[in-house]
């Protein structure tokens, strides 16, 4: 299922030895720590959910764009529609740089640098082919039922959405940024708590969820799932 990659000699025709670049081998236990980064748009597991992006269970050897009632950027359809196929080295470039690998693709995220991260994020996807166990696709963050109770306030979630719609458009298109119209009250509440505990990685999220007490978060989710009706 992982890939193993050697260190090794070729021989050119001038008859001269070279060495083969080595390429990391992934480490899915690295990989579940980096998937954080992915998990405030993306769910994986058997029981997982589309989100801001798709859910990634199973994504390993299937078409590009193929996952069903998901809406993909145009440049992620025609990947599909020429043939694409989510392989390890196809995730390994995107990783790299969404952008340039997919022009006009729509996801925010800036990619990852370094070549082990990306082994190991694809290592830990890997692991999620044909699961049938449950896992919690929350990666070990979990936010109190007693504070997902708390029932907001949609006016006053309307007011202290102002700041969110600097960035985040009401009208749900996400032009790079992530949509949260519509969005579920505790898929709201648990991606704020996450950011406010400093458990998911946008210094800027981060900063704003910290400012922000229980029953703010609460408001600002009820605010936004009823934005969408």
């Amino acid at each position: 299922m992982f890939r193993i990659f050697a260190l090794g000699l070729t021989l050119t025709t001038s008859g001269a030895a070279t060495i083969a670049v080595a390429e990391p081998v992934g480490d899915p236990a690295s990989g579940q720590k980096q998937f954080r980064r992915c998990a405030s748009c993306h769910m994986i597991g058997p029981d997982a959910q589309h989100r801001v992006g798709p859910a990634l269970t199973n994504v390993i050897g299937t078409a590009i764009a193929s996952a069903p009632d998901f809406a993909y950027s145009d440049a992620l359809r025609v990947a599909g529609a020429e043939g694409g196929i989510w392989d390890a080295e196809t995730l390994d470039a995107y990783l790299a740089n969404p952008r340039q690998v997919f022009k006009g693709n729509r996801m925010s995220f800036r990619g990852l640098r370094n070549d082990q991260d990306r082994a190991d994020v694809i290592a830990y996807i890997e692991t999620f082919a044909d699961q049938n166990e449950a896992v919690d696709v929350a990666e070990g963050f979990a936010v109190s039922a007693e504070i997902l109770a708390i029932e907001g306030d949609v006016e006053y979630g309307e007011y202290l959405g102002s700041e969110c719609k600097t960035c985040h458009q009401p009208s749900g298109d996400d032009d790079g940024i992530p949509n949260i119209v519509g969005l579920a009250v505790d898929d709201f509440a648990i991606a704020m708590h996450a950011y406010r505990e400093k458990f998911r990685e946008n210094s800027v999220m981060q900063i704003i969820a910290s400012r922000l007490n229980d029953e703010e978060i609460a408001a600002l989710a009820a605010y936004f799932e009823e934005l969408e009706n």
